[in-house]
């Protein structure tokens, strides 16, 4: 991607991104100025700045981090976080704390009526909950653009995940350093784009004493999605949620049809470099839904037949040759079939020593979304 030639166009300054996790800690040094405490609401507020595991933090970082005290810088470091802590299967046991915790229909709404333009949900599991799902319509409704991880689950049951498969959330999936997809990532029509996700920096738990290695997912992969928009909307202000989705599904990396999504990596790997470096680039009508097609349509099972719609933070996944070229089509050998080339890049350390993540040739599963 390049990051540190689109920082000089756009750092995200100007856009708040509501992360709806297991909280953010406000005083990581990567974060602190960074999380807007004041804009939660009282009544979802319990727990939102208190992470019990280090998952919700990590995924602000990835978003917003500085990189200040040797923390981890994100991708769009101009932006802030407005944190919503929820409770996810594996991490709060407290009863008590539990009932206090905003359910994720509540945490959806109160993010729809603040001031954030983007809400990243790295988190997500299999079931009907219709209470999201009206909270995901009016969240729309509202102007907001929403991400969501489409799950690790891949290799064993590929369980399709709420709330990446609601109409109007841009579900993501994640790509190995050598831009293969990655083998956890879950496949089907609700995967729309595609980010890195493998040997990133997370924090290893709540004492947030130290990073650990080999982190990522599909989680991961969601917050750099939600950065990657912060970055374009902070540069073209005026713009609508469906005019920056739209600008990161034409300029993703694929070499199929953009009317042909895969079921792997959808539309493609995020580039934002290509919109932030193009100031004649068009980003089509502000009423046009980018993704009116899977939104009329539905989730759809193998078979191609609609599918009807508990939630927990994408787990650290089974651990899935570089190349930094950028915009070029390369054929990757592989089962699998071809995509097209991007970088990442995320600093880490006092001195801000750059930590390449992605790479090039990006190999995907090729095949037809039936939708």
């Amino acid at each position: 991607m390049k990051a540190d030639e689109m920082w000089k166009v756009s750092t995200g300054k100007g856009v708040k991104v509501a992360v709806i996790d297991t909280g953010v800690n406000p005083e990581t040094p990567s974060l602190k100025g960074q999380v807007l405490t004041d804009e939660v609401p009282q009544a979802v507020a319990y727990g939102a700045t208190d992470d019990y595991v280090g998952h919700g933090t990590t995924m602000a970082e990835l978003i917003a981090g500085t990189g200040a005290g040797g923390g981890m810088k994100g991708l769009a470091p101009g932006a802030r976080v407005v944190p919503y802590r929820i409770v996810l299967s594996d991490g709060l046991k407290d009863k008590a704390e539990i009932g206090k915790a905003p359910s994720p229909a509540e945490a959806i709404r109160a993010a729809a009526d603040s001031e954030a333009k983007i809400i990243s949900m790295s988190f997500g599991g299999p079931g009907d909950d219709s209470e999201a799902e009206s909270a995901v319509k009016y969240a729309h409704s509202k102007g907001k653009l929403m991400f969501a991880a489409v799950g690790n689950d891949a290799e064993s049951k590929n369980l399709i995940d709420y709330p990446a498969a609601y109409p109007y959330v841009v579900g993501v999936g994640a790509s190995d350093e050598s831009g293969k997809v990655a083998k956890f990532s879950e496949h089907g029509n609700y995967v729309d784009l595609a980010a890195p996700g493998l040997d990133m920096p997370i924090w290893c738990d709540a004492t947030f004493r130290a990073y650990c290695d080999q982190g990522g997912g599909t989680s991961s992969a969601t917050a750099l999605t939600a950065a990657a928009a912060a970055l374009v909307w902070s540069a073209h202000p005026d713009w609508t949620a469906n005019q920056v989705l739209a600008s990161l599904i034409d300029t993703a990396g694929r070499d199929w049809a953009r009317d042909d999504p895969s079921t792997y990596l959808g539309y493609g790997l995020i580039r934002p470099r290509r919109v932030l470096m193009d100031e004649d680039f068009k980003p089509g009508p502000p009423g046009t839904d980018p993704l009116a097609r899977e939104n009329a349509i539905g989730v759809l099972d193998e078979s191609g037949d609609p599918v009807a719609s508990t939630t927990s933070p994408s787990p650290q996944p089974s651990k899935g040759t570089k190349d930094t070229s950028d915009g070029q089509n390369s054929t990757a050998a592989s089962d699998t079939g071809t995509s097209e080339n991007t970088a990442l890049w995320v600093a880490l350390g006092a001195a801000a020593a750059a930590l390449v993540i992605g790479g090039g040739a990006f190999a995907v599963i090729r095949s037809r979304r039936g939708a």
